[in-house]
């Protein structure tokens, strides 16, 4: 079925120590699966420089990487004083070689555990205007978070969009992301039987609105729990998706990989 077909995750942590041991094997096996393009989302300062570097070295002209640059809401601890400026000054400076500010966003779990939902929605706020400011994209984190995002995206009116990282939630929230000029990000989620308010709502969304990711080396699949995801893993997500979706494979899989490029413009780096 993926024989001629080509794919791209728009979510992979490629960077973390994971994967350090035999990355040229792992990308290698990759292109095998005609999975052409990865975009590496940063979490905070402490990977920043390793995201660009891993992107510059590794890329060839079988498979990309994509390096983003932003804060990550569970790692706000890393920062201190300068962090937001060096952000800033490190976007500005490879403004042409990343495709997006992220990973980013709000997570109202940690939000309770740490009691720091004001410092999440001042940092969120930041890197939306980042995102503003060098017309990028903007790649979201959210986890019981939907109304807090939700204003804050209406509120910016970010001028590309940007994907909401592993989607799970009804219809309804996926339409108020969609309106605001996002893309949703399918993952494993659908593998899981237990998902089902996320499976209807999947079935049911314009095609136009859908790209894969893995969320390597989170987010295991079904039936894979306890172990270490894998970017190898983007093509069961994707035949998930087949499955539950009325278009061919085919014509799934050329609509996933204009959706992704449209949104992150693999075209410009």
């Amino acid at each position: 079925m993926t024989d001629t077909l080509s794919f791209s995750d728009s979510h992979c942590h490629l960077d973390f120590d994971t994967f350090s041991a035999d990355l040229p094997h792992l990308l290698k096996q990759c292109q095998q699966a005609n999975i052409h393009h990865i975009v590496i989302p940063s979490i905070g300062p402490k990977n920043w420089h390793k995201t660009l570097t891993l992107a510059k070295n590794y890329s060839s002209e079988a498979l990309t990487l994509h390096p983003c640059l932003g804060i990550h809401p569970w790692f706000l601890n890393d920062l201190n004083a300068d962090s937001l400026t060096i952000l800033e000054h490190l976007v500005k400076t490879h403004h042409h070689d990343i495709v997006a500010i992220g990973e980013a966003g709000i997570d109202g779990v940690i939000a309770q555990t740490q009691n720091n939902l004001a410092q999440q929605v001042q940092v969120f706020e930041q890197q939306l205007t980042l995102a503003k400011s060098y017309h990028l994209p903007i790649i979201v984190h959210h986890r019981k978070s939907h109304q807090h995002i939700v204003a804050m995206l209406r509120q910016k009116q970010l001028t590309q969009g940007g994907i909401i990282h592993a989607f799970s939630g009804s219809y309804q929230q996926a339409c108020q992301y969609i309106d605001l000029g996002f893309k949703l990000g399918i993952s494993g989620t659908i593998t899981y039987p237990r998902a089902e308010k996320t499976i209807k709502a999947v079935k049911r969304l314009p095609l136009a609105s859908l790209v894969l990711e893995t969320d390597a080396p989170s987010m295991p699949l079904y039936g894979f729990q306890g172990q270490d995801n894998s970017p190898l893993q983007l093509i069961k997500v994707f035949q998930a998706l087949v499955s539950i979706r009325n278009e061919s494979s085919s014509e799934l899989a050329h609509a996933l990989e204009s959706n992704i490029n449209a949104v992150l413009a693999f075209t410009k780096t």
